[in-house]
C-alpha cells in the first residue's frame, strides 16, 4: 500500500515495481524535507532508502511473479515496516531537546570552534546629548529694512536698481525731475544778492554818519574855543556883552549837532545790522533750496539689498512717497514663539544653535537679543528675536530656520542601558546580559555617579574578541544612559549579546552591527 496525497484509506495498484520504487522514494523525500530538520535525521533518511533500494532491487529481479506480487511479498512488507519505523525515529529525532541538538553538533569536530562564538549586536559610542531641546521654527528677515521715500515732488525720472540688487551708503538710486526746484535756487539766490546790496549801502550810510560827527566835533571845538576868546575880551572890556553871549549860544549849538550826528551813525548801523540779519535768512533758504534740489537724486541710506520695488519711472511723485526697499542682510534675524514654561531658560544675550532647512550641512550660532514683554494672550507664546551673523551675505530673507536653545552643556558619550551588563557592587557577580543598576541611580541628589560594565570590541589576531570595561555612569533618559568616563567616543562596544559575555570571548559581529568607525555627527 503506497500512501497517495498523505491520505492512508486510498490504496493505488502499480504494475511495474521498478515504479513503485520511485513513487516509494518520492514520498520519503517529500516527508523527509517537510519533516526533518536535523544533520542527524538526514543520516536516518539515508539509511532507509538504501534499505529501500536494496529490497526494491531484489524485488525487481522476479517479474515472472505476477503483476501483484510485488506488493503481496513478505519483503515488500517487511520494506514498508522499514519506512514507516524510519519516519517513526525521523519525527522522534525532530521532537528531541533543543539541548540534545546542540550536544549533538558539537560532538562534531566542525562545530566546535563555531559553538565558542557568540553572536553580539556592537555599536560605535558617539558623544551625544542625552535628551534633545525641542526646536522652534520661524524664517529668516533682514536686521533691518529701509524704505527709501521721495522728500519733494516730483516726476521720477530713473531708477538705477531692481530687486536683489546690491547698494551702498550713498550709492545713486534714482533722479527726479528737479526745473522746479532749480527755479526756487535761482530766485533765492537773487534775493540773496539783492540784500547784499542792501547792506553795502547801509555800511557807507554808517560812514557818512560817521564824518557828520567828526565834522561836529571839530565844530565844538572850534565853537568852545571862540566862546572862551569871548569870554575873557568881555571881561577886560573890549567887547559888548551880546558879542560875549553869542559866542556861548553857538558853541551849545555845536555841541548839540555833535550829539545828532552821533544818533544818526547809531541808526544807520541798527539799519547794517537789520540787513545782514536779512541776508543771513536769505542764505539760509538759498541752502534749503539747495538741498530740496539734491532730494532729486535718490541715494541709498544704508548698505544691503533691494527687497522691493514699489514705484517705476514715470510717476509721479509726492513727498513721502515710498520708492525702493533696502534689506541690511549683514545680520539675520529669526522671531520664534516660545512656550511661557521654556521662558526661564532662555535670557538676553544666550548663545543658540540655530539650522536653516537651506544649507543643512551647516550649523549657526545666533544670539538672543530681545525677548518680548507681552505673551500672546490665547496661545501663551513669547517672540524671542535672534540675531544670527551673515558677513557673506548668503543668508537670505524668507527662509525656514529652526532654533534650539540648548544651553552649553557639554556632550558625553551615550549608549543603551542594554549595554551596561552589570553595575559594580551589585549582589550579583554573573554576567546578565541586561542593566542591572537601579532605576534612580543617576537621579538621586547628592549621590555619587555609579558605575557599571560592558564589554568593548577589539580586534585581536583577526579575530573580534570582548574586553570588559568599567564605566562610570551619569544621567539616564529615555533608555540611555551618559557614560562620563571608562569609553571614548569611536570605540566599538557591545549593544546586546545572544549569551552571556566574558572577559576575551571571542564574539561574532551581527548584521546590524556598525563596522566602521565613523565621525560623531555634531548637533
Amino acid at each position: 500500500m503506497i500512501l497517495e496525497n498523505n491520505k492512508p484509506h486510498k490504496q493505488v495498484k502499480i504494475k511495474d515495481p521498478v515504479v513503485a520504487n520511485q513513487l516509494i522514494i518520492i514520498q520519503l523525500d517529500s516527508v523527509v524535507k517537510t519533516e526533518v530538520a536535523m544533520p542527524a535525521a538526514g543520516c536516518a533518511y539515508a539509511d532507509s532508502k538504501s534499505r529501500l533500494l536494496a529490497n526494491s532491487t531484489w524485488a525487481t529481479g522476479d517479474k515472472a511473479k505476477g503483476e501483484n506480487s510485488f506488493f503481496s511479498s513478505t519483503y515488500v512488507r517487511s520494506l514498508l515496516i522499514s519506512c514507516l519505523v524510519g519516519i517513526g525515529l525521523l519525527t522522534a529525532s525532530c521532537g528531541s531537546s533543543p539541548k540534545e541538538s546542540a550536544d549533538a553538533q558539537s560532538q562534531s569536530p566542525g562545530n566546535k570552534e563555531r559553538s565558542r562564538v557568540t553572536p553580539v549586536d556592537v555599536a560605535i559610542a558617539r558623544t551625544d546629548l542625552l535628551q534633545k531641546q525641542p526646536e522652534y521654527t520661524g524664517n529668516t528677515i533682514p536686521f533691518r529694512i529701509v524704505s527709501l521715500r521721495s522728500q519733494v515732488e516730483g516726476r521720477l525720472l530713473a531708477l538705477n536698481l531692481d530687486v536683489g540688487d546690491r547698494v551702498k551708503l550713498g550709492q545713486n538710486v534714482g533722479q527726479l525731475d528737479d526745473a522746479i526746484l532749480s527755479t526756487q535756487l535761482k530766485q533765492a539766490e537773487a534775493e540773496l544778492a539783492a540784500l547784499k546790496s542792501e547792506v553795502a549801502r547801509a555800511n557807507n550810510q554808517v560812514s557818512n554818519a560817521r564824518a557828520d560827527v567828526e565834522k561836529s566835533r571839530l565844530e565844538v571845538l572850534q565853537a568852545q574855543a571862540d566862546s572862551e576868546r569871548q569870554q575873557k575880551l568881555f571881561k577886560a572890556g573890549a567887547i559888548a556883552e551880546q558879542t560875549a553871549q553869542q559866542s556861548r549860544t553857538q558853541a551849545k549849538t555845536a555841541a548839540q549837532a555833535l550829539r545828532a550826528t552821533q544818533e544818526q551813525v547809531r541808526i544807520e548801523q541798527q539799519a547794517v545790522a537789520a540787513a545782514q540779519g536779512r541776508v543771513l535768512a536769505q542764505q539760509a533758504l538759498v541752502a534749503q533750496t539747495k538741498e530740496r534740489r539734491s532730494y532729486a537724486r535718490l541715494t541709498s541710506p544704508i548698505t544691503g539689498i533691494v527687497t522691493e520695488k514699489v514705484t517705476e519711472p514715470g510717476n509721479l511723485l509726492q513727498a513721502g512717497n515710498e520708492v525702493v526697499k533696502i534689506g541690511d542682510f549683514n545680520r539675520v534675524k529669526v522671531v520664534v514663539q516660545v512656550s511661557e514654561l521654556e521662558l526661564a531658560q532662555i535670557q538676553v544675550g544666550q548663545s543658540v544653535q540655530v539650522r536653516l532647512d537651506a544649507f543643512p550641512n551647516e550649523r549657526l550660532i545666533g544670539r538672543v537679543t530681545r525677548i518680548s514683554p507681552a505673551a500672546d494672550a490665547i496661545a501663551r507664546l513669547i517672540p524671542v528675536e535672534v540675531v544670527i551673523p551673515n558677513a557673506q551675505g548668503k543668508i537670505g530673507s524668507g527662509l525656514l530656520a529652526r532654533v534650539n536653545f540648548e544651553n552649553q552643556t557639554q556632550q558625553r558619550v551615550v549608549v543603551p542601558q542594554t549595554a551596561i551588563q552589570k553595575q559594580a557592587g551589585s549582589n550579583n557577580s554573573k554576567t546578565t546580559g541586561k542593566s542591572s543598576f537601579p532605576a534612580n541611580a543617576a537621579n538621586t541628589a547628592g549621590a555619587e555617579n555609579p558605575a557599571g560594565t560592558l564589554f568593548v570590541v577589539k580586534d585581536i589576531e583577526g579575530k573580534a574578541k570582548v574586553a570588559a570595561r568599567a564605566v562610570t555612569l551619569g544621567k539616564r533618559a529615555d533608555g540611555k544612559v551618559e557614560i562620563l568616563s571608562g569609553l571614548r567616543s569611536g570605540e566599538r562596544y557591545v549593544v546586546r549579546s545572544g549569551q552571556p559575555l566574558k572577559d576575551g570571548d571571542a564574539v561574532r559581529l551581527s548584521i546590524i552591527s556598525e563596522t566602521a568607525e565613523v565621525a560623531p555627527k555634531g548637533n
